[in-house]
């Protein structure tokens, strides 16, 4: 792609991504702040992926994802994941009609635009694998028929960190099925001195509709035509393949699994996806950099020795950015 055809998609761009600013505008509403964690939300349902939530209880998940929904003009669903909770009362179940003598399907709150899995963490493994046919085929299986999910299908998954009591941990094969995996932290000063003051404004009722999800995907194709030049795809490569063949002993001693293709796809759908809310028709390094924790963190497996030497996830893909050369 010349220069001429990039300042021409980088035009239709900037003409498309207006109602991601509509979107901010109208969740700021209720919602103090996140303004990073809100971009991340957009890139994911613009990609068609998935999101997972961590932060502990009090910072507004729940209500960030319910004005997120209902800014965007489609239906929604909340399941509050509790240890008790069977995957019936997720995907639906076989009923027995006396009447007619036969069986009939009931639907559960999966069949939704956007779900809200709040407190994914607190349901046994069992229910959280529920998610797994939906998350990446777009559809169910009850009794013996398979039923297709609602388009478009996003999961916003919500947890505390694990080491919260009442808490399990969620199978790897799902954790792999979200796209990226945002950190929730606490407000800054100012904003929390927001917060107080706006207090009895918080409320969801407030949001309205600005968005219709057709006109959101329709910009899908325009997202996956953002150039990338081979010299960055390279570099995604690079980065996702550091995390299997680490560069140095630190990472090698750290990293016991690495990412999967999966994460080379996610890594390159969002850094598209960044470069369109920032009204460009190319992607730089920086938005693979920008992205790269959300994409990576939840995909690498920490060893014993990271562990015993204080390093996190993000520790590690910083390391893995530092290593790897910038195109």
């Amino acid at each position: 792609m010349d220069y001429a055809e990039i300042e021409k998609l980088t035009a239709r761009v900037r003409e498309a991504n207006g109602f991601a600013e509509t979107l901010k505008k109208e969740i700021s509403k209720v919602v103090v702040g996140q303004t990073a964690l809100l971009e991340r939300m957009i890139v994911a349902f613009l990609s068609g992926g998935h999101i997972l939530l961590e932060g502990v209880p009090g910072l507004a998940k729940t209500l960030l994802v319910r004005a997120f929904a209902k800014s965007i003009n489609t239906s929604f669903s909340r399941i509050q994941f509790t240890p008790d909770l069977l995957p019936a009362d997720l995907i639906g179940t076989r009923i027995y009609n006396p009447k007619d003598l036969d069986f009939f399907t009931r639907k559960g709150p999966i069949f939704t635009n956007i779900l809200l899995a709040d407190e994914i963490n607190r349901a046994p493994a069992k229910v959280q694998s529920a998610l797994l046919q939906a998350m990446e085929e777009r559809a169910v299986t009850i009794g013996d028929e398979t039923h297709p999910l609602p388009m478009p299908f996003m999961v916003l998954a919500t947890e505390n960190p694990i080491e919260q009591e009442g808490t399990y941990p969620l199978p790897e094969a799902q954790i792999d099925r979200f796209m990226l995996k945002c950190l929730v932290s606490y407000p800054a000063r100012d904003e929390e001195r927001e917060i107080l003051g706006r207090f009895g404004e918080i409320n969801v009722a407030r949001i309205n509709p600005v968005v219709n999800p057709s006109d959101m995907h329709a910009v899908a194709p325009l997202i996956d035509s953002i150039y990338i030049s081979d010299k960055l795809m390279d570099y995604i490569i690079n980065i996702v393949d550091a995390t299997r063949h680490p560069h140095n002993e630190d990472l090698k001693r750290y990293i016991d699994y690495g990412a999967s293709p999966r994460a080379s796809i996610a890594l390159m759908k969002a850094s598209r996806g960044i470069a369109f809310l920032r009204g460009r028709g190319f992607t730089n390094p920086d938005d693979v950099k920008e992205i790269a924790y959300d994409v990576l963190r939840h995909r690498i497996i920490l060893s014993y020795e990271a562990e015993a030497d204080g390093k996190n996830a993000d520790d590690v893909v910083r390391m893995i950015l530092d290593g790897v050369e910038v195109p």
